[in-house]
């Protein structure tokens, strides 16, 4: 049988009585016909089973609704998380995405970038440490950033001060004795940082005997080596005391209770636990894990409607500047899960 072939202008015309150039308006200026005969072509394309060839419409328009995304890592939950958000907004803004994943190297990510730029890409999404802000403003295209350094793009960040507040002083409120923190060494120009200062911040407000612990935890190994040297610092520093550990992320959080479950076969009363995400790592936990939520949706879908609005904004500029960057801070969630609430007699509130 003889392969179909494309239905085209000519042949939605020829079926229409209209002219080549009204079929074009309505593909690209449909605003310029009346609604009647708007309908006449909708019905048309519909009857002669017209399937758009979008390469044809890129090379006319110069618009290819593709959108990059650079991710640090699949190891941490939070960016899986995050990436399958951001992914599941093509049916609201009808923007598709080409993914890169950087591992957080800057020259790897320069690298990316221009392929990005060579495929049109009309915005960036970018979630990665790596390439400061200031040489990712001259690209000169719509740019939204994710939780790191953004003097010179737009961002969407998590209030992450409020969460370390609410992270410690949920341990605080449940008695405990002495408090910790884990996290990855911070730059204070990236919002993670909050973290760190809202727990030390709260501690020393309260005056709580209080440690900050520090390492590059990249990778599962790392992080799982990283963790028992932790876990045995702070059992030689505090036996018999009630200990509260806000750790900075769920992954990290439930490898933590891991190890604890495994060597005394239960997590033990003397150790509350509290995340940051509420990425499935929290949920899904042996021990479901008390956590901040960053309402990763929330971050998601405003990044691209973020991005969108800007992609518009710098169609319509021309020649004229666009905007100063925007900022949009997400205030977090508090989640309390068994790993601060298994106690009956733990305050509620």
């Amino acid at each position: 049988m003889a392969r179909k072939q494309n239905v085209t202008f000519a042949d939605i015309a020829k079926y229409t009585n209209f002219s080549k150039t009204t079929i074009s308006r309505y593909f690209n200026n449909p605003d310029s016909l009346t609604e009647k005969n708007q309908k006449i072509i909708a019905d048309a394309l519909e009857k002669l089973n017209y399937q758009e060839n979008k390469v044809a419409r890129i090379l006319a328009s110069g618009q290819t609704e593709f959108v990059g995304v650079i991710i640090p890592n699949l190891f941490l939950h939070y960016y899986s998380e995050m990436l399958d958000r951001i992914l599941s907004t093509y049916e609201t803004f009808g923007y598709k995405f080409l993914v890169f994943l950087s591992n957080g190297d800057a020259d790897t990510e320069r690298q990316y970038i221009q392929e990005l730029l060579a495929y049109k890409i009309e915005g960036l999404i970018i979630l990665s440490h790596a390439i400061p802000s200031m040489e990712l403003a001259n690209l000169h295209i719509p740019i939204v950033a994710i939780e790191r350094e953004d003097a010179h793009i737009s961002s969407i960040n998590t209030d992450n001060y409020m969460g370390a507040i609410q992270a410690t002083s949920l341990l605080y409120r449940h008695n405990c004795e002495v408090l910790f923190h884990i996290n990855n060494p911070t730059a204070k120009s990236i919002p993670a940082y909050g973290r760190i200062e809202g727990f030390e911040d709260f501690c020393r407000e309260q005056q709580i005997p209080h440690r900050i612990f520090l390492h590059e935890m990249k990778d599962q190994t790392a992080s799982q080596e990283h963790l028992k040297e932790i876990l045995s610092e702070i059992e030689a520093d505090s036996p018999g005391r009630k200990k509260g550990i806000f750790v900075s992320n769920d992954t990290h959080a439930s490898i933590l209770v891991n190890l604890l479950v495994r060597k005394y076969g239960k997590l033990p009363e003397d150790y509350l636990i509290v995340g940051f995400d509420d990425s499935p790592a929290s949920r899904n936990a042996i021990f479901p894990i008390s956590t901040v939520a960053q309402q990763i949706d929330v971050l998601a879908t405003e990044a691209v409607k973020l991005l969108v609005e800007q992609i518009e904004e710098h169609k319509n500029s021309k020649h004229t500047p666009v905007s100063e960057p925007v900022h949009k801070m997400i205030t977090p969630v508090l989640i309390r899960r068994e790993t601060t609430e298994r106690d009956p007699l733990a305050e509620n509130d």
